[in-house]
This record gives structure tokens, sequence and C-alpha cells, in this order.
């Protein structure tokens, strides 16, 4: 799944970003989803929900990509 998110602030959460794109269903699945190495941003692996996401930034994983604008 290749995705574009439309950015309104400043920034979005990285957990706030995978709910918000049904990429996992909670905030309890997502720590875990991050935490278990399975999110990358700018094709490094993120351990840390609460990186914050600007404009330019590529979240990727298995299956799916999402870039922010």
């Amino acid at each position: 799944m290749r995705e574009t998110f439309h950015l309104d602030g400043d920034h979005i959460l990285l957990a706030d970003l995978l709910k918000f794109c049904q990429i996992v269903d909670s905030g309890g699945a997502a720590k875990h989803f991050i935490a278990e190495g399975y999110v990358r941003v700018d094709g490094e692996v993120e351990p840390r929900r609460g990186r914050k996401i600007r404009a330019g930034q590529v979240v990727s994983g298995d299956g799916f990509e999402i870039h922010v604008v």
C-alpha cells in the first residue's frame, strides 16, 4: 500500500500517523508494532512511537509506504 498523508500542522507523532492511516488499530498496537522494529522512517528503523514526523519524510514497513506532505 502506498499512501500520501497531508499534514495539517507542523508534525504528527509516529504512532498517531500509523493509527490514522489504519496500519494499526490502536495506540497499544502501534507501540508494539514500532517496538518490534517493523517501522522505518526515511529508510532507518525507528523505535520511538513519539517520533515527530514532518513533511517530506517517508514512513514505511512491510507492505506499506506513507509519504508525508
